[in-house]
């Protein structure tokens, strides 16, 4: 381990895959201090054939202990049995489609630093939240768009590739699905997961802006390890921020310099430089940051990629001495934002 943040021992937080209650959270060990109160009045949304399942589960208070959200979007397992009838091959299909267990990472990660944080617990198959609600194959809806007013695939949208809102294919497992999807299914999703998560995401934010006059959205997911390059190892972080457009240059400068001290490998922008979720909420010029924390996976799961190792409670400690480090960075960026960006990106690379 390089010089920095050592992974230190921490007492291990009980996490499970219940409704997002009061009771829950009390069960789960998040507490609201004296001087605080859980955030009321969000719409958690609800998960389409398992009645009563909220879609997602929100873990923040006001006033907000530090201006940083941790959002894991794409590590749902809440799976209706209508869902998993209607694939052709579920179980490989939901193990490739999953953020595996970056669920549990992120929630550690929250709890152990007082970030806020928004988990989905409706799964990717499902509806996946990290595109735009506009970005369908309708070749794979019953009924194609149903109406002329219907809004077009947006150019460049990833349901050409197989992966839009509601995937389709994926490779080395091909169609995904056994019939098309009804019209009134896809609206349903639309309208009980996507909205609502958006909607609560936005909600959190701007709290944070109010109470700090920033506010940093850490779009947390998973990636497979990826091939080594002529100076080493593949990455085991990846960082994205739309190329510059959803994240202030000094935060994702003292990111790239804070895994470097702790000794873990990150690239920027490459291969995944953010979706719609980095696109919809960051805004660098009205003080709401968004970056994508991409972790290769075998820096917290077993040699087959399924389950957790001791090594995800390192992963905390390091993911917890970067949120501190951004937390102090957020405080000292200006109003005016003027950043010398082609240095600390030409340092990225």
């Amino acid at each position: 381990m390089a010089k920095g943040n050592p992974c230190l021992p921490w007492a291990s937080l009980r996490f499970d895959r219940l409704c997002n209650t009061r009771q829950h959270r009390s069960m789960t060990g998040f507490q609201a201090k004296a001087d605080e109160h859980y955030i009321e009045g969000i719409d958690l949304g609800a998960i389409p054939g398992l009645p009563g399942r909220d879609a997602f589960r929100v873990e923040a208070t006001e006033p907000s202990a530090i201006p940083i959200l941790v959002a894991a979007p794409h590590a749902g397992r809440a799976y209706s049995p209508q869902l998993l009838d209607s694939m052709r091959n579920p179980g490989l299909t939901c193990h490739r489609l999953e953020d595996r267990l970056v669920d549990v990472v992120a929630t550690r990660l929250a709890r152990q630093t007082g970030a806020a944080l928004i988990v989905a617990d409706a799964p990717r198959a499902l509806i996946d939240l990290n595109r735009d609600c506009n970005d369908i194959d309708w070749s794979m809806i019953a009924g194609g768009r149903g109406d002329s007013q219907a809004p077009d695939t947006p150019e460049g949208g990833r349901a050409i590739g197989g992966l839009g809102l509601v995937p389709r294919r994926l490779g080395g497992v091909g169609e995904i699905w056994k019939a098309r999807l009804n019209r009134s299914e896809l609206l349903a999703r639309i309208d009980r997961v996507h909205r609502p998560y958006h909607r609560a995401l936005g909600q959190v934010l701007q709290r944070m802006k109010r109470r700090w006059g920033q506010a940093l959205l850490l779009d947390i997911h998973s990636m497979p390890p990826l091939p080594g390059t002529r100076n080493g190892r593949g990455a085991d972080i990846v960082l994205g921020d739309r190329f510059g457009a959803s994240c202030s240059g000094a935060l994702v400068a003292s990111a790239f310099d804070y895994f470097s001290q702790v000794g873990l490998r990150a690239t920027y922008n490459r291969p995944y430089a953010g979706g719609f979720v980095l696109n919809q909420h960051g805004n660098p010029t009205g003080n709401i940051h968004a970056l994508q924390i991409e972790i290769c996976r075998s820096l917290y799961l077993d040699s087959h990629l399924v389950d957790l190792t001791g090594q995800a409670d390192c992963l905390v400690s390091q993911l917890s001495g970067l949120v501190d480090l951004l937390s102090h960075s957020l405080a000292g960026l200006n109003s005016s934002k003027t950043e010398c960006q082609s240095e600390w990106q030409q340092a990225a690379e």
